[in-house]
């Protein structure tokens, strides 16, 4: 870059911080949400001079193509910057076509009376750079497009209005996820994507193994050498014969330290011969097997088996017995054979753990949480709100001021279970009884009609919790809670966990689970034993429940889900 370039930069720079105008420090630009998310709506930049970048939504010319107006967003913000070129600045006209990428310098300028859709727009002065598009192939044309429709286009859309929202709004949701629990002074701890653990008892996981690509390289090796035959392994037998009597003729005859020596040598490589080929005798193709059958994983990567992780909980608590508040963010993974508009094949969990927590802190913190994220939205992306509020869900904003101003209710599963057997005006299509786990549909009743706002469901039956989950005084209840929450149902879901070592192993016991995967687990409680709580908070759920979408797939950049795995 020149010294003119440099100079022209930093006075490009000088003049954005000077003007209050947020300024990209790595991309000599100014973002768009700078200009138009201010309280004035960019009325108190007109006059300035900035350098923009973003693609092109809309374009159409005026004038026989004197002007050129085009709709430019660089992803900040939902709104379109206004630009507006003449014929004597560029008379390039594929400027128009929508997705075309572009850095224009120009005046901010206020626009004419009739234009009141904004308070300024950029003449430009300059068209630095252009990245075409071929209009007649651009898979996202003008105009609105399914999200079903751009499922099939993963890599292009987030040029879309609905999913760069989307994408802030999740963004925003994960920076406000950290800021809580660092203001709580909760220590972020990475935990294992591979794990040899399954938290949830369930079974349904993913696989980690090296032993089919070992499989098949095993499979050309034997193909390119044939086995030897049992003639092949006579002979070696008897080289190795023939070298050792040599060694003992020449020992006998007291030949030279030399000639011995080579004789030995020669009856050493004779018997490496003849362990090659029994080795090659045993060696069979497919994957290795045990004697009593199963899979012999004892050659696998890992020596044992292992699989992709579908919570981080078990491992974080080893963190929160030394560090005392912990949490983790980050992909779990559930072998699911599931198509529903709720389940994914990945997904990102938030589970904190803190000691020293019995449940009730447990739904406190769990509480405080979800408000805080609601409020986040509310406080740093409105426009965001503002625009899926108007096209997809229309009480998607109330909810989020509901949610972050209301005290949630708490009502025990018993009492859930009761209230569910009071409802007269409808026939739920999964049956309600003592001991079954909620429905979806029960879930959202309870927090749409009966509460019409968040409520906590606490203490529900052993029978349908997992193992770690401490055990109520009752013998038959555990003291686990979920929060429902309109829109989505079953938002968050913790326990307090067992601390006790002996109860813990009669859960394991009667959950026919094994020890031996989990001696590392009870060691929590061998050494040291601590009362601690904690929760999970799935996060494509929360982004479900802020956006109004239907759709878990539409709230992931790159949804994993049976038969799609792109990218």
């Amino acid at each position: 870059m020149g010294e003119g370039a440099v100079q022209a930069q930093m006075e490009a720079l000088t003049l954005a911080t000077k003007s209050g105008i947020e300024w990209a420090k790595y991309s000599h630009r100014v973002f768009i949400k700078s200009i138009l998310g201010r309280p004035d709506g960019g009325a108190g930049l007109l006059g300035h001079n900035v350098r923009v970048g973003g693609w092109v939504k809309t374009g159409r010319s005026h004038e026989k193509g004197r002007l050129t107006f085009l709709e430019l967003n660089d992803g900040s913000c939902p709104a379109n910057l206004q630009v507006i070129v003449e014929d004597t600045v560029t008379p390039d006209a594929q400027l128009i076509y929508t997705g075309t990428c572009l850095v224009v310098e120009g005046e901010l300028t206020q626009p004419p009376e009739t234009a009141k859709k904004q308070k300024v727009e950029l003449r430009a002065q300059k068209v630095l750079e252009v990245g075409p598009v071929d209009a007649s192939k651009y898979p996202i044309a003008k105009g609105r497009h399914t999200l079903e429709f751009l499922r099939n286009l993963m890599h292009l859309r987030s040029r879309t209005n609905t999913i760069s929202s989307v994408a802030r709004i999740r963004n925003a949701l994960a920076f406000a996820t950290h800021t809580f629990f660092q203001q709580n002074r909760f220590v972020y701890v990475h935990t294992p994507i591979i794990t040899t653990s399954d938290c949830e008892g369930a079974g349904e996981m993913f696989q980690v193994t090296t032993m089919f690509s070992e499989a098949e390289k095993r499979e050309k090796e034997l193909a390119s050498t044939p086995a030897p035959t049992e003639a092949d392994l006579e002979q070696a037998k008897a080289e190795v014969t023939k070298c050792g009597e040599t060694v003992k003729a020449l020992k006998a005859e007291k030949k030279s330290k030399d000639e011995i020596a080579a004789a030995v040598l020669k009856l050493q490589t004779a018997k490496d011969e003849l362990a090659k080929v029994v080795e090659r005798m045993k060696l069979t193709g497919g994957i290795p097997k045990k004697d009593k059958g199963g899979f012999d994983y004892t050659g696998d990567f890992f020596g044992r088996q292992a699989f992709l992780t579908v919570s981080g909980q078990l491992q974080v608590e080893t963190y929160a017995c030394s560090l005392s508040n912990v949490y983790t963010f980050g992909p779990t993974f559930r072998a699911e054979n599931s198509h529903t508009t709720r389940h994914l094949a990945e997904f990102w969990m938030i589970e904190p753990e803190l000691a020293f927590a019995d449940l009730q802190d447990d739904m406190n913190c769990a509480e405080d949480y979800v408000k805080f994220l609601c409020q986040w939205l509310l406080d740093n992306c409105y426009d965001d709100m503002e625009f899926m509020t108007k096209m997809w869900d229309n009480t998607a904003l109330d909810r989020l001021k509901l949610v972050a101003s209301t005290p949630f209710a708490r009502i025990t599963y018993t009492q859930a279970i009761e209230k569910l057997l009071e409802v007269k005006d409808r026939t739920f299509e999964n049956p309600v009884s003592w001991g079954v786990d909620l429905a979806s549909e029960h879930e959202r009743y309870l927090a749409e009609e009966l509460f019409q706002k968040p409520v906590i469901v606490y203490n529900y039956p052993k029978d349908i919790k997992a193992f770690y989950m401490r055990m109520n005084d009752d013998g038959k209840t555990v003291a686990a809670m979920d929060i429902l929450v309109p829109k989505v149902g079953e938002l968050v879901g913790g326990s307090q966990r067992e601390e006790r070592y002996e109860v813990l192993v009669q859960r394991l016991q009667e959950l026919n689970l094994p020890t031996e995967p989990y001696e590392w687990y009870l060691d929590l409680r061998r050494y040291g034993t601590v009362k601690h709580s904690g929760f999970g908070l799935g996060f494509e759920r929360m982004v479900l429940f802020a956006t109004g979408l239907e759709n878990i797939r539409d709230v992931i950049p790159f949804p994993r889900y049976p038969g799609k795995a792109e990218f």
